[in-house]
């Protein structure tokens, strides 16, 4: 049975003052910083056997606080980047709203394309659930964490898991550290064993993007 922890990276002062980050490479700051050594000592409990990251600094150095007490290196896959949001990249969310008023409503609604040339959910899904059969391929049978971006994990996993992005709308965003177990067995494929798991440290808001 392989299993795989799909992990989010720590907080950034974009996270903290609700910034669209997107695919632009914001570093950790210090509250990051912690919450990514705190989170990386129980991960380090389940004995890992690869670490896979985005190559955006935000995953990568959270990655590399597990990869300091594991002694195992940090494979980059910039296919693990976050959701490319487009016009959207560097506004404040409410400059977001202000900006483009009908590509924001439609965001808000679930619209899987909104335009503002926003990648599109089924791209982001594809693109990431992608990335992490790779990373599952790297040790059958294994754990394999995988340090990447809240709203690119959710729609990786359930690309993974066949689910829809109507009923992905129906799981909780993943906070700063924490993360989703996917285990694959055969013959019953991908499935869900946890979600939003992780330290308790004080959280930006969880759907900063």
């Amino acid at each position: 049975m392989t299993r795989l922890i799909v992990w989010r990276h720590g907080n950034t002062d974009w996270n903290a003052t609700d910034r669209v980050q997107g695919q632009t490479d914001v570093p950790l700051n210090d509250l990051g910083r912690e919450q990514a050594a705190t989170a990386a000592q129980l991960l380090a409990a389940l004995r890992p056997d690869a670490i896979v990251a985005s190559d955006l600094s935000r995953a990568a150095d959270t990655a590399a606080a597990l990869a300091a007490l594991t002694g195992l290196p940090v494979r980059a896959d910039a296919r693990l980047r976050e959701r490319h949001f487009g016009r959207w990249q560097g506004l404040a969310r409410t400059e977001a709203a202000e900006r483009y008023p009908d590509e924001y409503s439609r965001w808000r609604a679930g619209d899987p394309d909104p335009g503002a040339d926003i990648e599109s959910l089924d791209d982001l899904g594809k693109r990431i659930g992608t990335a992490l059969q790779g990373a599952a391929d790297v040790a059958p049978g294994g754990t394999i964490v995988v340090a990447t971006h809240g709203g690119g994990a959710r729609q990786g996993c359930g690309y993974l898991l066949g689910w829809d992005h109507t009923v992905l709308r129906a799981i909780g965003p993943l906070q700063n550290c924490h993360w989703t177990e996917l285990r694959h067995s055969e013959p019953r494929g991908w499935q869900l064993l946890a979600h939003n798991v992780g330290p308790i440290t004080l959280q930006a808001p969880a759907e900063a993007v």
